[in-house]
């Protein structure tokens, strides 16, 4: 590993139009852990969701930029565990017709990674100095626990958070049902899921619900809401950076 590596932040579409935040807060945690940041200006939507609904056409175009745009990185890092999946796991899955351009994807792949999993597994960030006196609970979104085993890296950071009380909810691994387009095809199935979500959430008595996923967390902050509840939901990032100066998610943009 360079003595201080070069980084892409990945900022991801949800970020950079509903939560900048999060990539700010992306931004501190990768230079505290010593980290030179950039944010390619060229990049876009990692392909996801044309690659989910079978537009390969689409996704595609965008894995070709994509790959084009993040060359000469030493890594590339998303607070995001879906769009990290996409980049890591699926990208030379478009080019398998296209042995040269299938090895590009490849190399470009093996150098993403999910934000916290980037700092705890390939940095070797132990702990962090933030501050939070509250009480939260984890959500282990299905992308990055599925594909990239985001398990028991955020929450060895989060132990680390002076004053905060880390409590588990029951079945913290099943799905909030956003699933990206799943919530547009399956609306009731999904109303359902993301209601036994918040019912286990609000179940542990937190006060405030974390994930490293933010459309995850929009769905679940949504629900929250529309049900009348006093729980905060914030991306894991903005809590290990210390960063909560922004309000909470549901409550307002930029």
């Amino acid at each position: 590993m360079p003595a201080q590596p070069r980084v892409a932040l990945f900022v991801t579409c949800l970020v950079d139009l509903f939560r900048p935040s999060v990539a700010f807060a992306a931004v501190k945690l990768l230079e505290q852990a010593g980290c030179m940041v950039e944010v390619p200006r060229g990049q876009t939507c990692c392909g996801q969701p044309a690659f989910n609904s079978g537009d390969r056409t689409t996704a595609e175009a965008l894995a070709r930029g994509l790959i084009d745009e993040l060359a000469g990185y030493d890594y590339v890092v998303a607070p995001s565990g879906s769009c990290a999946g996409m980049l890591r796991t699926h990208l030379p899955e478009l080019f398998d017709d296209e042995p040269p351009m299938k090895q590009r994807a490849i190399e470009v792949a093996g150098r993403c990674h999910e934000l916290v999993s980037f700092l705890v597994d390939v940095l070797g960030v132990r702990e962090v100095k933030a501050e939070l006196a509250a009480t939260a609970t984890y959500h282990d979104s299905c992308s990055g626990l599925r594909e990239l085993q985001v398990k028991g890296q955020p929450r060895a950071l989060l132990a680390s958070v002076a004053s905060l009380d880390l409590i588990e909810m029951a079945e913290s691994e099943v799905c909030c049902g956003f699933g990206g387009t799943f919530c547009v095809k399956y609306p009731e199935i999904s109303t359902r899921m993301v209601t036994d979500k918040v019912e286990s959430v609000e179940a542990t008595g937190a006060g405030l619900l974390l994930a490293g996923d933010l459309g995850c967390l929009m769905n679940m902050a949504g629900r929250l809401k529309r049900l009348g509840s006093a729980v905060q939901v914030r991306h894991v990032a903005e809590v290990l950076a210390g960063d909560l100066a922004a309000p909470a998610i549901g409550e307002g943009r930029r």
